[in-house]
């Protein structure tokens, strides 16, 4: 498969996803009477599964490339759960505050970010080379970011045998891929408020349509 191809088969993975999504909120959009939408189900999110892949990448590289004592270790895992962590409380959190879930996947975004450019500072203060996104390396790494669930057994070989340059490349590419993902979910989250309202705006609503149609109360 060409890299044409290879780049269709990765946007039907994320329309997939899209419709799927949309099918969940189309369902309870139709139910007025239920006012908390589905949520804490982060396991299935693609950003949740990078963020986890991207952690346990960088614990790996920290542990191989960076000495112990090195104050860089003590920014780049920490960077590394948050945006992990974020993303699972974001999620949690959703059913009662859109506002405090999209506060956290902008925090997630946050925290990959000052990662990102951690992992850029190891190349380039050490004069190694950053794949370009269109360069034959970058491109196998989009292609394994394809694959569905994403775990960390997809790239241990390469963190575990390859050179530090490679290693940081490949969590760069990653990075990228998931800050991608993100952008994506903080769209749909500011959509999905602007269309459902804040908490105390749907339980007004639904106590409003349960006032007005006694007949559809359940027995």
């Amino acid at each position: 498969m060409g890299w044409y191809g290879r780049c269709v088969r990765e946007c039907d993975l994320r329309l997939v996803s899209a419709t799927r999504a949309g099918y969940v909120y189309a369902n309870f959009m139709r139910q007025p009477d239920q006012f908390l939408p589905p949520h804490g189900n982060y396991r299935e999110l693609r950003s949740y599964q990078k963020a986890e892949v991207i952690f346990d990448l960088t614990y790996h590289f920290c542990g191989r490339f960076l000495s112990k004592g090195d104050r860089t270790v003590d920014q780049m895992v920490p960077a590394a759960r948050s945006g992990k962590q974020n993303i699972l409380e974001g999620c949690q959190a959703g059913g009662t505050s859109k506002e405090t879930e999209l506060r956290l996947t902008n925090v997630a975004r946050g925290s990959l970010a000052e990662l990102l450019a951690d992992y850029g500072d190891f190349l380039r203060v050490r004069k190694m080379a950053t794949w370009e996104k269109t360069s034959k390396e970058a491109l196998q790494i989009r292609k394994l970011g394809a694959r569905a669930p994403q775990n960390f057994e997809l790239y241990r070989e390469f963190c575990e045998t390859r050179s530090g340059e490679v290693v940081a490349n490949i969590a760069s590419r990653l990075i990228h891929q998931a800050n991608y993902l993100l952008d994506q979910q903080i769209r749909r989250l500011q959509s999905d408020f602007l269309q459902q309202g804040g908490l105390r705006e749907r339980m007004s609503r639904a106590r409003r349509d349960f006032r007005t149609a006694p007949e559809k109360r359940q027995p």
